[in-house]
């Protein structure tokens, strides 16, 4: 079903990058995805056959009401949940982020630390990144207290490992070695 998602996915960043509106949409979208992934009421009533079509359409236009939701996300809503893709939205979300990252020539890097990293040292790390890629890095940050120090970055396929652990690795690896 990925291309079901990326179909949908693709059709949407189209006419959000048209419109010059594709962090709004992103958000929105973000938050009626939370709001899908927090109601089970909400993914039965959207998912439901039982349920008629203007009724799912009032249920999309109250929530993207509350949630300042544009026309153009209420309208892909619309479209979602009467070809029936419902249980697709999750996956299409995550693949519309990757659609518009790919398009505005933004990678997506996974950035583990021992530590809690801070502001500048953030903004040094993702410089070089950047310099080393050639292109603008996004990066979402977790903690592994296992690698004992440093960092471990991952952009796509290539790992960067600098952490202490991989150079604690290295080092016993060369002395089993001699």
């Amino acid at each position: 079903m990925r291309s079901a998602s990326l179909q949908y996915a693709t059709a949407l960043a189209d006419i959000a990058l048209e419109q010059g509106a594709a962090e709004p949409v992103k958000k929105q979208l973000g938050d009626f995805g939370a709001a899908y992934a927090e109601s089970g009421e909400l993914r039965n009533i959207l998912s439901s056959p039982a349920v008629e079509r203007t009724e799912k359409h009032g249920v999309i236009e109250k929530l993207a009401a509350r949630l300042g939701a544009s026309r153009i996300v209420r309208n892909f809503l619309f479209v979602v949940v009467d070809n029936q893709r419902t249980h697709l939205l999750p996956e299409i979300l995550q693949t519309f982020e990757d659609v518009i990252r790919q398009r505005q020539g933004v990678v997506e890097a996974g950035v583990t630390s021992a530590a809690e990293l801070t502001v500048p040292q953030k903004k040094q790390l993702q410089e070089t990144l950047e310099r080393l890629t050639g292109r603008k890095i996004q990066a979402k940050y977790s903690l592994d207290p296992a690698l004992l120090g440093g960092a471990v970055v991952r952009i796509g396929d290539t790992i960067y490992d600098g952490s202490v652990r991989n150079r604690l690795n290295q080092m016993r690896a060369r002395l089993a070695a001699e």
